[in-house]
């Protein structure tokens, strides 16, 4: 049986960071579900689609994983509907750690049989984050070191001529 692992994140916009956590998890699961959801408490830059084309170009490389818009639904719903048996997350710090556990023990709740795996951000990309690149972005500041190029490309040409 594959031991599959779902990724969900907002990915608004896809960075290096997650591009680390999702290449050291390609390395533990069989497979890997990228799923770019939407976080109904923030404006979006990308939506749905671009996000998805935009990750899986950025993941190309890795061939046991894939990426999906994710429905509107519980994670661990959808982690079930796709055979998944844990969810991935990054930590980049202690707030992370916070944030995340609390998400961690509702999953559990929800969904005893899915382990949530944490695996801890490469100190290059722990200060990084979607909001943070974004606001640099949005300034016509160089996030080209800290996201996938094609990332870069994309928030040059959605801030172009707003800096």
């Amino acid at each position: 049986m594959a031991k599959i692992a779902l990724f969900p994140g907002s990915f608004d916009p896809f960075t290096n960071g997650h591009l680390d956590t999702v290449t050291r998890a390609s390395r533990l699961f069989d497979e890997v579900v990228i799923a770019a959801m939407t976080n109904t408490s923030k404006q979006s830059l990308f939506n749905a689609a671009e996000k998805q084309a935009l990750i899986e170009a950025a993941v190309a490389p890795l061939p046991n994983v894939r990426v999906v818009a994710q429905p509107a639904m519980l994670t661990v719903d959808y982690a079930r509907q796709i055979g998944a048996t844990a969810l991935i997350r990054g930590v980049r710090n202690t707030a992370d750690y916070n944030y995340e556990s609390g998400i961690a023990d509702m999953n559990a709740n929800l969904a005893p049989a899915i382990e949530t795996v944490l695996l801890f951000g490469d100190k290059r990309y722990r200060f990084i984050s979607s909001s943070l690149i974004k606001e640099v972005a949005s300034f016509g500041g160089d996030v080209s070191a800290l996201v996938p190029a094609n990332v870069a490309e994309a928030l040059a040409a959605k801030f172009a001529g707003r800096a």
